[in-house]
């Protein structure tokens, strides 16, 4: 009984695989009074379902952005109610009029609304901007602290 099970499981994943290599060909045949699929996909999709060994394998470009740990600056740390909500929401418009350029998070992390600025992969970094920031005279109590940031990878 043992082996015939196998024997089965082994004939099923054969089958399986046959099928998928030529799943792409069945979809997109042209078939009359039937409609038509056209699949958009990069080639390395393509031959990682059929098992193909891709020989022009391109490295995946890296662009974009990656979540990594950084620091970012918090302007406002406050408890759960609404005015909290509105004074961190407010922050975030100040900061966002004296540094257009700065990306600025307004989150709810239980029990708190946070207000925090900035994507920074040094402290020093971060310190530089949070002694502007303190310039500005309503901001006093910024600090820099350690969070999951996005990196852009083109700069």
């Amino acid at each position: 009984m043992n082996k015939s099970f196998f024997i089965g499981v082994f004939l099923a994943c054969c089958a399986t695989h046959a099928g998928a290599q030529d799943i792409f060909s069945r979809l997109e045949k042209d078939v009359p009074g039937q409609g038509k699929v056209v699949i958009h996909q990069d080639d390395r999709i393509t031959s990682l379902i059929t098992g193909e060994e891709a020989k022009s394998r391109r490295p995946m470009k890296a662009s974009g952005k990656v979540r990594r740990r950084g620091y970012r600056i918090q302007v406002y740390a406050g408890n759960n109610t609404r005015e909290a909500k509105n004074a961190a929401y407010s922050m975030a418009a100040r900061v966002r009029a004296s540094f257009p350029d700065l990306p600025v998070y307004t989150v709810f992390n239980p029990p708190r609304w946070l207000c925090r600025v900035g994507d920074f992969r040094t402290i020093e970094e971060a310190d530089a901007i949070k002694r502007q920031l303190r310039r500005l005279g309503n901001m006093k109590e910024a600090s820099v602290v350690r969070d999951i940031v996005n990196i852009d990878l083109d700069k």
